[in-house]
């Protein structure tokens, strides 16, 4: 349990600081924009009040609240199962990684009333309209993590 709870206690704390060094140093909240690695990578402000991609975005304080719990209990139920379920320590940090970009988003809403996005990323003459931060980034480490973990480990059980 300690190796999950340090893995989700390093992506709130990286997604947390990361969000604050934007807000403060580029001032992100009234710039709106910097090109960071122009065209690759910008900071571009994007407040979600929904869920992926904003849908869902209209749903006022109801939804809100409904949301934090969510990511909550999402959080707390990925750790109670690595504890009881997962034995590999790849597996645990994996289950660490996403329960803790759940409790940082969780806590972007506490704070700010919704998600604070600001990683902005294009390529080859696309421009990407979306913005995502580090939590989302921990999230889908963790949830593929565990995916290809899952896969591999069924295969070596298979195999012996």
């Amino acid at each position: 349990m300690r190796l999950a709870l340090s893995a989700a206690l390093l992506a709130l704390l990286a997604d947390q600081m990361a969000k604050w060094w934007v807000l403060t140093r580029y001032d992100l909240a009234h710039v709106g924009r910097v090109e960071v690695w122009p065209p690759w990578v910008a900071f571009h402000i994007g407040w979600n009040r929904g869920i992926n991609f904003g849908l869902f975005g209209t749903g006022g304080a109801a939804q809100r609240w409904f949301l934090v719990l969510l990511a909550l209990a999402v959080g707390v139920g990925v750790l109670v199962w690595a504890a009881r379920s997962l034995p590999r320590a790849f597996d645990r940090v994996f289950a660490g990684f996403l329960a803790g970009g759940a409790f940082a988003n969780a806590l972007d809403r506490l704070q700010y009333g919704a998600v604070l996005d600001f990683l902005n990323v294009s390529c080859c003459g696309f421009h990407n309209p979306y913005a995502f931060n580090p939590a989302d980034v921990f999230i889908f480490l963790g949830a593929a993590g565990l995916a290809l973990l899952a896969v591999t480990g069924d295969k070596k059980k298979g195999a012996a």
